[in-house]
């Protein structure tokens, strides 16, 4: 049989044997997030072009090249998402969060979308989980949210690490820094490639991120950036490293970091890895105070980060990190006919409102077919439903791992089954286990 399509080049499917992890990472970062006070918000997958433009810059490589444009029916210009801040900004500012006590934090997760060569650990559909903390302009701000992404480092048990900081000051002391750029690169412009040299007039610091392997070596030799922040930037600076250092957070000064969008001012920073080849950097950040005013809003402080969870996923796996198992199905029940069926069906519902886990056929199968599906499913118990056992008003549970079997009444038989899973997860406990964790639905 010939598939009438695949899915498009750069997307892929999570199915349900690995979805669950997913769902796992997404849920634990937010939890993490909430513990520092930031909150979920969720935007649209698609914003007028414009926003992106304004806010991510139009001599980044992502607004000429990589984001995913069109026209919707109305002739309006359309994009998605290609990062999380800009959407996050426009409903702070839409939805007048700015006149709440500040600062205001939040979180999400989102989908994201850019058109580049797919590759390990890049997709042109990616996902991202980010934070942004509007409101802020101190520099424990700013050593929060780095705090905050290493929580959810050291929460996963992920120890290769490193942090790498840097500031690109504000855009006054930065003209002067774009101007040494510019002499220095341009002695240059014969060896840089077409793109740089494209950005040499236009955005300078952009060359200083370029993957060329022939741009990065005519970088390394460039002016840094910190040899030309102002005194308010570089004491602003010096006070998130001491903010680091109290807080016991190991870091590098990288003063070639300026990361790839255009509203990042100040702090910026990355957590990177030697772990999955060349998509090194797992998270990213940094501090975007004029951005909010740029699109029309008071003027705000703000900074934030975002890590991309399938690089994140990518890490995990290479560090051999295991996620807990997804909860398997608690009860299975089985029917030797039509009419036992039914008694199934009306037993499965009572317990699933109890919010236990439970099946029963509704393929037709015979009784060793659904015994055999049931086993294989990995359930936790089963019940056989026959003539016999609603005559009389009672079945049989089995429990799947040791086989043993506990009669249960039909009459109340949700509330029945519950007191026995009960009871036979606390055989199973030791002395030294602190809570019962046998039933998925009752945990």
């Amino acid at each position: 049989m010939a598939l009438l399509t695949k899915a498009v080049r750069g997307t892929g499917d999570v199915l349900p044997a690995n979805s669950y992890k997913n769902r796992f990472i997404e849920s634990t970062m937010l939890e993490i997030a909430g513990n520092f006070g930031f909150k979920e918000i969720r935007t649209p997958v698609f914003e007028h072009t414009e926003l992106f433009n304004r806010s991510v810059g139009e001599t980044t490589d992502v607004v000429q090249k990589e984001m995913y444009t069109f026209d919707d029916n109305g002739g309006r210009s359309i994009t998605l998402k290609p990062e999380g801040t800009a959407g996050a900004v426009r409903a702070f500012l839409e939805h007048g969060l700015y006149n709440e006590p500040m600062p205001q934090k939040y979180s999400y997760v989102t989908p994201c979308y850019r058109y580049e060569k797919p590759q390990a650990g890049r997709l042109r559909e990616f996902h991202q989980f980010g934070v942004e903390c509007f409101g802020a302009d101190a520099p424990s701000a700013d050593a929060e949210v780095i705090a905050l992404a290493k929580n959810i480092f050291d929460f996963f048990g992920i120890d290769d690490l490193h942090l790498e900081i840097n500031s690109i000051g504000c855009p006054e002391c930065r003209k002067n820094y774009q101007n040494a750029l510019k002499a220095y690169f341009s002695e240059k412009k014969g060896e840089l490639c077409e793109t740089c040299n494209g950005r040499l007039d236009r955005n300078p610091m952009r060359i200083l991120d370029c993957k060329s392997p022939i741009c990065s070596v005519i970088a390394a030799d460039a002016p840094k950036i910190l040899d030309y922040i102002c005194d308010d930037c570089a004491a602003h600076f010096a006070k998130v490293q001491k903010y680091l250092d109290v807080m016991g957070i190991e870091y590098t000064v990288n003063p070639s970091i300026v990361r790839g969008l255009d509203y990042y001012t100040r702090t910026v920073f990355e957590f990177v890895t030697g772990s999955i080849g060349a998509q090194s950097t797992v998270c990213g950040g940094g501090r975007y105070d004029g951005l909010v005013e740029e699109l029309g809003g008071p003027k705000t402080a703000a900074c934030g980060f975002a890590v991309g969870l399938e690089r994140f996923m990518m890490l995990l796996e290479a560090r051999n990190i295991e996620l807990p198992a997804e909860n398997p199905v608690d009860l299975y029940i089985a029917s030797m006919s039509d009419d036992a069926n039914l008694v199934a069906a009306k037993l499965a519902s009572e317990v699933r409102e109890t919010g236990v886990a439970c099946l029963f056929d509704t393929v037709g199968r015979s009784l060793k077919a659904q015994m055999k599906y049931a086993n294989k499913t990995g359930v936790l118990f089963t019940v056989v439903l026959g003539s016999d056992e609603i005559e009389k008003g009672v079945a049989k549970v089995k429990c799947m791992a040791d086989g043993t079997e506990t009669e249960i009444e039909l009459e109340d038989f949700a509330n029945n089954f519950i007191k026995i899973s009960i009871d036979k997860a606390m055989e199973s406990l030791t002395p030294d286990d602190g809570a019962v964790n046998f039933l998925g639905g009752l945990n």
